[in-house]
C-alpha cells in the first residue's frame, strides 16, 4: 500500500461528500439553473469516481509497478484538480454573472488527464510478470 495516496484519497473522499452535500442542498438555494446544477453534479461524480480510483491505486502498490501506479495516481489527482476544479470555478463564475470563457478550455484537459491515469493503471497491470 502507498500510505500517502491512501491518505489523500481519504481526505478527498471526505471533501467530495461535503461538496456533494453542498451541491444537493446549498447550491439549489443559490441557483435553480438546471445546466449549472447538472455541471456541478457531474464534477462531483467524476471527482468521487477518481477518488475511489486513487484509493485503488494506493492499495495496488503492493502488487504492481510503483512507477506506473505513481503516474496513474498523479494523473488522477491532476484530473480532479483540472476537471472538477474548473467546473466548480465555472459554477461560481456563472452564479456571479462573470465570464467563464477563460477557464472553459481547462475542463477537457482534466478529462484527458483522467484518461491518461486509467491508461497508466492499465500499463501497471499489464507489466506485471506472471
Amino acid at each position: 500500500m502507498h500510505k500517502n495516496y491512501l491518505g489523500i484519497a481519504a481526505l478527498l473522499g471526505a471533501v467530495t461528500v461535503a461538496i456533494g452535500a453542498f451541491g444537493a442542498h446549498g447550491l439549489q438555494r443559490i441557483t435553480s439553473d438546471p445546466v449549472i446544477l447538472h455541471s456541478y453534479q457531474t464534477a462531483v461524480q467524476y471527482q468521487m469516481v477518481h477518488v475511489l480510483a486513487l484509493l485503488a491505486v494506493g492499495i495496488l502498490f503492493e502488487r504492481f509497478s510503483a512507477k506506473w501506479l505513481s503516474w496513474a495516481a498523479n494523473f488522477f489527482l491532476a484530473g480532479i484538480f483540472f476537471f472538477s476544479g474548473s467546473i466548480y470555478v465555472i459554477t461560481y463564475l456563472k452564479i456571479k454573472g462573470m465570464s467563464t470563457g477563460w477557464i472553459g478550455p481547462v475542463t477537457p484537459v482534466g478529462g484527458l488527464l483522467f484518461i491518461a491515469g486509467w491508461l497508466f493503471l492499465l500499463i501497471a497491470v499489464q507489466r506485471k510478470k506472471a
